[in-house]
């Protein structure tokens, strides 16, 4: 059985730049849109960038430690494929685009050994990308 996608809105100060990011530098296929709000097919989950016409959203600056790291509490993304993680990484670097979080491989040698970078999308959503050498170990302890 195939894992069921969920599904994310986050708010967005500019339809056009949530396009060209997400779009454009992830290569995420758009779906329905409107003038408010577009659907992204986010590595197999939907989300919906929805136009927040207040302006650029402030980043919520609280953050934990994790392995050394200063990790945005507020912060989504998703689990790649470990060959995959290198493209991705490779895209955000070719489109310029600043890490809050260098990719690293954090837990090295334990189990959840991980691949990590994180960036912020246009409006200040903190993303991360994330990808387990042994993918059976995403909640093991």
């Amino acid at each position: 059985m195939s894992p069921i996608p969920f599904h994310l809105a986050i708010p967005v100060s500019d339809l056009d730049e949530a396009r060209r990011f997400y779009a454009g530098v992830l290569g995420c296929a758009e779906g329905r849109s409107s003038d408010r709000w577009v659907d992204f097919d986010f590595f197999g989950h939907q989300l919906v960038a929805h136009l927040d016409s207040r302006g650029p959203q402030d980043r919520d600056e609280a953050t934990n430690e994790v392995d050394g790291k200063a990790v945005p509490l507020r912060h989504f993304g998703v689990v790649l494929e470990w060959e995959r993680f290198p493209e991705v990484e490779r895209r955000l670097r070719d489109a310029g685009v600043d890490f809050l979080i260098d990719s690293t491989v954090r837990f090295e040698g334990l189990p959840g050994e991980q691949a990590t970078m994180f960036v912020t999308d246009p409006s200040g959503n903190a993303l991360e990308f994330k990808s387990f050498r042994d993918p059976g170990a995403l909640f093991r302890t």
